[in-house]
């Protein structure tokens, strides 16, 4: 099994995807355990000289002019695990809880934070052990950082809260017993250092990035083999319209799409036919797929920066010797980011779902309504297009931006927050609406495809029709479809489809 190894820098989002879903095995970096035992005996030095410190000899937020006693200092921290787990709704998936943690770690295994080392082994094991803390989806502002759920996380090092274990939830006392740990006596600034992080917003923000690139390529496919069956053109594709606007996204998708269709007798067949120039939802695929394109390598960036980032506060730097108050737990960036990253990713539903209007209507595509024999006794792919409707408009509510809605908080000491943790959760959701889009749009143009028995499609269309074909049958008469899209969806998240394409075209962009 994979091992990971968690240290100052260099942490991809492929890394934490093999963590989060492949149960990828971690390890704590070379030089780090020195960093943590340096900038821990720094805080010890504090507590004992009594220095004023937030967060670990004062109260938390509007209580931080509250002094708090040396004697006091590690009831502090097991207070603010218990007073900030307040976290409401269902809990979040697996794979989520698994990337928060090694994003926990990660932010941890730098050194600010003045955590022990024994408290950041306890969170490798966990992870590594297959632990799954319960952390309640909803109840971050993204300010402060992710203080609700990370706080439900850490109860489990206590022996308190709960967790799910090999299928089975328990409590927290019962899942240290079986892998063999002991709950820990948090020290002073030690609950602080656990709670006080973007770590939940950048979790799923970094697994949404993950499959925007992915879906980003899938919908190029789709587009491609609807352009076939809808008797689009090619020189669409003509490397030249894309050199003299030189958006990198457009120019990628273009490539991606000529490559698909390369060698298309369908495409061929209609060269010198009376149609002057495409839809729009064809002509454009490479402006409008490219722009979203460019959209999520910007949000790449953005994630992976905050991914090896210290978000704790104070910091502690162990070269100087002192600590800083600042506000990196603040999510603004990863907020932002996400907010982008849905509307981007909704405009790839949109342009599909029009697509799908256009295989579906007899009138615009010269094919069987609906695409079905026997019209009228089967409705084919007809309510198809209407959840691909539905689910392109529910992505208009959902795009609204999570960071305009800041609301203050902690007596107006924290008078401006992110909403990143809203943000990334809708996100997520937009994400697999567009996903169910797409497999309806491949259901439809594969179904469109068996109409031309005398003329091959494109190198890569044909390729991707080979693989949807193994695991879904073309529709004779009318079945229940929402089977079909969820296999097709499968095919979308596996990366079935795309594999095989590009091992038949090369590796898309």
């Amino acid at each position: 099994m994979q091992t990971i190894s968690i240290g100052f820098d260099g942490m991809t989002l492929e890394d934490l995807t093999a963590i989060a879903r492949d149960g990828a095995q971690t390890k704590l970096g070379k030089g780090t355990e020195k960093r943590i035992r340096e900038t821990r005996e720094l805080v010890d030095k504090w507590v004992e000289d009594e220095k004023t410190i937030y967060g670990i000899t004062t109260g938390f937020g509007a209580l931080s002019d509250v002094a708090i006693s040396k004697k006091d200092t590690r009831l502090l921290q097991q207070n603010i695990l218990m007073s900030h787990s307040a976290g409401v709704g269902k809990p979040l998936d697996e794979e989520i809880v698994r990337a928060v943690m090694a994003l926990r770690i990660k932010d941890l295994a730098r050194g600010h934070s003045g955590i022990r080392l024994e408290t950041v082994q306890h969170l490798v094991a966990l992870l590594n052990w297959g632990v799954c803390p319960v952390m309640p989806e909803k109840g971050s502002v993204g300010a402060s950082g992710d203080l609700a759920p990370l706080a439900h996380l850490a109860l489990v090092l206590l022996g308190r809260g709960e967790a799910f274990y090999k299928g089975q939830k328990m409590s927290g006392d019962q899942v240290l017993r079986k892998c063999g740990l002991k709950p820990l006596e948090l020290e002073s600034g030690e609950g602080l250092a656990l709670v006080n992080g973007t770590q939940v917003m950048t979790a799923i923000g970094a697994l949404a990035v993950y499959d925007a690139i992915k879906l980003s390529k899938m919908t190029d496919i789709a587009a491609a083999m609807s352009l076939e069956v809808l008797m689009g053109s090619r020189t669409e594709f003509d490397k030249r319209i894309h050199q003299i606007r030189p958006h990198p996204g457009q120019a990628a998708v273009a490539a991606n799409m000529e490559r698909i269709i390369r060698n298309s007798e369908i495409i061929t067949s209609h060269k010198d036919c009376s149609r002057i120039q495409d839809a729009y939802t064809l002509r454009c695929s490479p402006q409008v797929h490219g722009a979203t394109r460019d959209a999520v390598n910007y949000c790449r960036t953005v994630i992976e920066t905050e991914m090896n980032s210290s978000t704790n506060n104070p910091l502690i730097f162990s070269e100087s010797q002192d600590f800083l108050l600042g506000g990196n737990f603040h999510g603004q960036p990863v907020a932002l980011a996400l907010d982008f990253l849905s509307m981007a990713v909704s405009e790839l539903a949109n342009i599909s779902e029009r697509r799908i209007e256009r295989l579906v209507n007899p009138k615009l595509s010269g094919l069987p309504a609906f695409l079905v024999s026997d019209g009228g006794l089967n409705s084919g792919f007809m309510i198809a297009q209407y959840t691909a409707a539905a689910l392109v408009s529910e992505n208009k509510v959902l795009c609204h931006p999570a960071s305009v809605d800041s609301i203050p908080t902690s007596a107006n000491k924290e008078d401006h927050v992110s909403m990143g943790t809203i943000a990334a959760r809708q996100c997520r959701e937009v994400i697999e609406n567009t996903e169910n889009v797409i497999a309806i749009e491949l259901l439809c143009a594969t179904q469109a495809l068996d109409l031309f028995t005398n003329l091959k499609p494109g190198e890569g269309t044909l390729e991707a029709y080979h693989v949807i074909r193994k695991t879904i049958f073309h529709l004779e008469k009318d079945r229940i479809l929402s089977q079909d899209i969820a296999a097709m969806k499968e095919l979308i998240r596996k990366a079935t489809i795309l594999k095989a394409v590009e091992k038949k075209v090369g590796e898309l962009n």
